[in-house]
């Protein structure tokens, strides 16, 4: 499993002269998990977000500590991204992480991050209520040492104009990232609703933030800034990759061939790839039809055959 040193503030980094000439680069070339630099290793790793399964989890009420079973033995995957909900209660329970980290352990199975709803706006206007919902994210940064991921995954939610927004989020996300270094974790955002999905305004958000330990996780789908607004998905993976620490290859539908018909799959890996991020790119499955393994199975070989087909340019 990797291990991760503490995350620096990037403005010691600059102090100390490690980041000179480097730029924000250095986020995606150095992201959690990527794969070692010798000719056999991967171009990326592939994990699976447990919101694949969320349907048959609402539904079957299945247990969370069955999902590194399920990602290793079902999906062919040794390596998972958790969400919150399905274990909301659990944050402090330590004899239930430890006994997830077990699992995991006897699997040799990865946990990479949580993915973090319902505990508030980290860019709430009112400044009370986004220091409430920084401290309510501390458990889950807590959590997530204790499984051994490198991050939690966070929304930038906000109101106010496209500046105001810019700095209530950043002040939240700095708060939080503050913390999280105190546990050598990273914080990272996902477009996900919102001007959260305004590629431009996330990454000045980031910009804002300065902290090497804040970085996003662009979602190849979730680029719907409004009921009659979306941006274009290509242009915001791009803009957010220089922060990634993580990405997530959302997949809704596939064609008779195998591809994604609503994502190139080629062509926003490509993006991913020159960005140099060589970290875990994690499957969502989000799609009603086939079934959730079937999904799964899906987008994972389909990401299988895209890393095979850059394989030679990007090795």
């Amino acid at each position: 499993m990797p291990t991760l040193n503490a995350p620096l503030d990037r403005r010691d980094l600059l102090r100390t002269g490690a980041l000179a000439g480097a730029g924000w680069a250095l986020g995606a070339n150095v992201a959690p998990g990527a794969a070692p630099a010798h000719a056999d290793a991967p171009l990326f790793r592939i994990s699976l977000a447990e919101w694949s399964l969320h349907r048959s989890f609402n539904r079957d009420g299945s247990d969370n500590l069955r999902f590194p079973e399920i990602a290793k033995k079902t999906c062919g995957v040794d390596a998972v991204e958790y969400v919150n909900q399905f274990f909301v209660d659990k944050a402090k329970d330590a004899a239930y992480l430890g006994e997830l980290k077990r699992r995991c352990d006897d699997l040799d199975v990865v946990s990479l991050l949580i993915m973090c709803d319902g505990e508030g706006m980290l860019g709430d206007p009112d400044p009370a209520k986004r220091q409430q919902a920084v401290e309510n994210h501390f458990k889950w940064v807590e959590a997530a040492k204790h499984l051994g991921c490198h991050s939690i995954r966070v929304n930038a939610a906000s109101a106010g104009t496209y500046d105001e927004q810019v700095e209530r989020a950043a002040d939240g996300l700095s708060r939080l990232g503050e913390f999280a270094a105190q546990h050598g974790l990273n914080v990272v955002v996902e477009n996900h609703g919102g001007l959260s999905s305004n590629g431009a305004w996330l990454a000045a958000v980031m910009r804002q933030v300065g902290r090497l330990n804040v970085g996003t996780l662009p979602d190849f789908g979730n680029f719907r800034i409004g009921p009659d607004q979306t941006y274009d998905r290509y242009q915001g993976v791009a803009e957010l990759m220089p922060f990634a620490k993580a990405v997530s290859a959302k997949s809704n539908h596939f064609d008779a061939e195998g591809n994604e018909t609503q994502t190139d799959y080629l062509r926003m890996l490509e993006i991913v790839l020159k960005a140099g991020y060589r970290g875990y790119v994690g499957i969502e499955w989000e799609g009603p039809a086939p079934a959730e393994l079937e999904g799964i199975r899906l987008t994972r070989q389909l990401l299988e055959r895209v890393r095979d087909a850059l394989k030679e340019k990007y090795a």
